[in-house]
């Protein structure tokens, strides 16, 4: 069965095209929606595992369509990678704006932001 934790890994592979850190932990996921798909090719043959729709809502750090465009096809691709993701819609939230407070801990210490005296600590 597919998870949202299967889906959140595979998305570390998926770069902002502007901040050197993966779109998990910039924290740009704000949802992810997984429903069966009953109608994709061998879906009543035993078997065969189920494949599903996934639905991606995120907020991107810029409002720039050609990097919006990047992103939005870096996670297609990335998902259609998956066995048993038969399709792959992203939807673009444009509010609330992005703010780096909402960089996970781990994106903190992948882009340097944490224990560098030199930084504003974002909390």
């Amino acid at each position: 069965m597919l998870t949202e934790s299967d889906i959140l890994t595979a998305l570390r592979d998926c770069y902002d095209p502007s901040i050197p850190c993966n779109i998990v932990d910039l924290g740009l996921i704000d949802s992810i929606t997984i429903t069966p798909d009953l109608e994709a090719p061998g879906s009543n043959i035993p078997g065969v595992p189920p494949r599903h729709r996934i639905h991606i809502s995120l907020t991107p750090t810029q409002t720039d369509d050609t990097a919006n465009a990047v992103l939005q096809a870096q996670i297609t691709n990335r998902l259609a990678g998956l066995e048993t993701v038969s399709h792959t819609t992203v939807t673009l939230l444009h509010e609330p704006q992005w703010t780096p407070q909402s960089i996970t801990p781990a994106g903190r210490k992948i882009l340097g932001l944490d224990g560098n005296p030199h930084l504003v600590q974002i909390r």
